[in-house]
């Protein structure tokens, strides 16, 4: 095996080189490839796999990952902006591999997240919700009115990544306005997507307007559809406004039936309990008409598809 500096003074001895015609840069460069750590320690690992004459073959590629690493060390921009070369074996020549650098590698993960978050009308900040931020997330001293669930929260997450498959209700978390509910899905939309998991966050008032513009143009269908067949389904704020019948039933009962037969996992915020809202809000359409079975039959699929957990706590919303 022909050492890095063996090489080096073989090039310098060269007639192309003689007569003092190589410039500083090169100069410098090629200074480095003499005394660079990465070059020779590769040069040491990989000896059994190199050809003899690997590094007097590969000066050109020896060259180029020096140069590509003196313009990411002088933060100048190389010709592969955000990825880093390393050395390689190829057909017993070395050869050099461009590899994301960990700034890219978290831009990457960070998209990948966001396309496996899909938000309808929800806040922006939604995607950045995390577990850890959640307050009562400390064990050691846990909110008691929001632990049960957090723990709840835990327990589906843990679930739904041993099992991705099989039917897992989701939650029905109700309580007063700004404790938390919406913080506690969109972080636990996180945690899913960190396994791989989509989810879809609706926020259901804004839909439901939605809904009915749609209907002008004829895409009630396609609306429906690409919220119903979501792996996991997030259904904020619902019965925060006074539902048309038309909602209640063509829009909402059709994605939850859709959901009950195929076993798909489905969450609901709400200010209201669920008796509350089968009572107070499905029940009672914008004309005033009194519903019941109609509000029962609704009933029944949100609580085949979620289990009911109450969030108390004080306003965490800023005035």
């Amino acid at each position: 095996m022909e050492k890095v500096s063996d090489f080096v003074k073989k090039l310098m001895q060269d007639r192309e080189f003689k007569g003092g015609n190589v410039s500083q840069g090169f100069n410098r460069i090629i200074n480095q490839i003499r005394h660079d750590p990465e070059i020779a320690a590769f040069l040491n690992d990989h000896k059994d796999e190199l050809a003899p004459d690997a590094v007097d073959r590969s000066a050109a590629k020896l060259y180029e990952y020096v140069n590509v690493k003196n313009q990411i060390k002088d933060k100048k921009r190389s010709f592969a902006p955000g990825y880093l070369p390393q050395l390689v074996v190829n057909d017993h020549l070395i050869d050099i591999s461009y590899q994301p650098s960990p700034e890219v590698l978290e831009k990457q993960r960070t998209q990948s997240l966001a396309r496996r978050i899909r938000t309808v009308s929800m806040p922006k900040d939604i995607k950045d919700a995390r577990i850890s931020d959640f307050e009562g997330a400390d064990a050691d001293n846990p909110d008691m009115n929001r632990y049960e669930a957090l723990t709840m929260a835990l327990q589906f997450i843990n679930q739904m990544k041993a099992d991705p498959k099989a039917f897992h209700p989701g939650l029905y978390i109700y309580g007063p306005f700004g404790v938390g509910k919406t913080f506690l899905t969109g972080a636990i939309a996180n945690e899913l997507a960190d396994s791989n998991i989509q989810t879809t966050m609706v926020h259901f008032p804004s839909f439901a307007v939605e809904m009915k513009s749609a209907i002008t143009d004829n895409s009630v269908t396609e609306k429906i559809d690409a919220i119903k067949k979501s792996q996991v389904l997030m259904i904020d704020d619902i019965g925060a406004d006074s539902m048309s019948s038309w909602v209640r039933d063509e829009v909402l009962g059709v994605i939850l039936e859709y959901r009950m037969q195929q076993q798909l996992p489905t969450f609901f915020t709400s200010n209201f309990s669920m008796e509350r809202l089968e009572e107070e809000h499905l029940r009672i359409n914008q004309k005033g008409e009194d519903e019941p079975l109609k509000a029962k039959r609704l009933m029944q699929r949100i609580k085949f598809l979620s289990r009911e957990v109450e969030m108390k706590g004080e306003n965490r919303r800023p005035v």
